[in-house]
């Protein structure tokens, strides 16, 4: 099997999961707490009134932090599923289906969120969706973004056992049931390498440890001056 085929079979994996889960995703225990640390921080920031980004939104969970601190929303994901919890909030003054590596915006956010999703971006698309997203963003825009690290045993683990049954593996990609049917860790080093090249600055850094995984937080920067009224700076402080 070439890669690109395997790598379909795996997006649709995880769509048809996100798909399933979307009436109850919101049940499920995530650790959401340091995420809404980090959007509160960014919301802040921005300026009155300011046109937020959420891609991929899911169901929405967001939404009401972003319409509380007086700002509008907007929603893109690749999960009808999802699209449907997201939209049934009434809160998003539009959604759109559209995956991360299709997203059509250029300039029209003060913000964009992008919370629990690279880890289902394989390194072939980094580059582009990190563009998408830089893109979407107007000079001066601040970006949030998550990004999943499991200890390198599993990592390790999971790459040789891909690889002994002939697929056509990356290492930090892990398939099984427990992760909507792909994840990709790829370790602090290369993402902010990624974050460079797409031009985008890293204001502040944090990361959240939980068992044998964690989350890395990322406020990122477009450079340039925004047409928008400045706003208080970012401090560092994060967790």
């Amino acid at each position: 099997m070439d890669r690109q085929t395997w790598l379909d079979q795996r997006r649709a994996a995880v769509l048809a999961s996100y798909d399933q889960e979307a009436p109850v995703y919101d049940d499920h225990g995530y650790p959401t707490q340091p995420q809404q640390h980090w959007v509160a921080r960014l919301l802040r920031t921005c300026p009155a009134a300011a046109k937020i980004l959420d891609a991929p939104c899911g169901t929405g969970r967001y939404f009401s932090m972003v319409a509380a601190a007086g700002h509008r929303v907007v929603g893109a994901d690749q999960s009808a599923g999802m699209l449907a919890q997201a939209r049934a909030r009434g809160i998003a003054i539009a959604l759109d289906h559209v995956r991360l590596q299709k997203l059509p915006y250029t300039g029209e956010f003060d913000a964009v969120l992008t919370i629990d999703a690279m880890e289902n971006v394989p390194p072939e698309d980094w580059p582009l969706v990190l563009a998408n997203l830089h893109r979407a963003a107007r000079p001066g825009g601040l970006l949030y973004l998550t990004v999943e690290e499991v200890d390198e045993p599993v990592i390790e683990k999971a790459f040789t056992t891909l690889i002994r049954r002939g697929l056509p593996a990356v290492r930090g990609e892990v398939i099984d049931g427990d992760v909507a049917g792909y994840h990709y860790y790829p370790g602090r080093d290369r993402v902010t390498g990624w974050l460079r090249a797409a031009g985008l600055q890293i204001l502040d850094e944090g990361f959240n440890q939980e068992d044998s995984w964690g989350y890395r937080h990322f406020l990122l920067q477009k450079p340039g001056s925004s047409a928008s009224p400045s706003s208080a700076p970012v401090r560092p402080g994060g967790r």
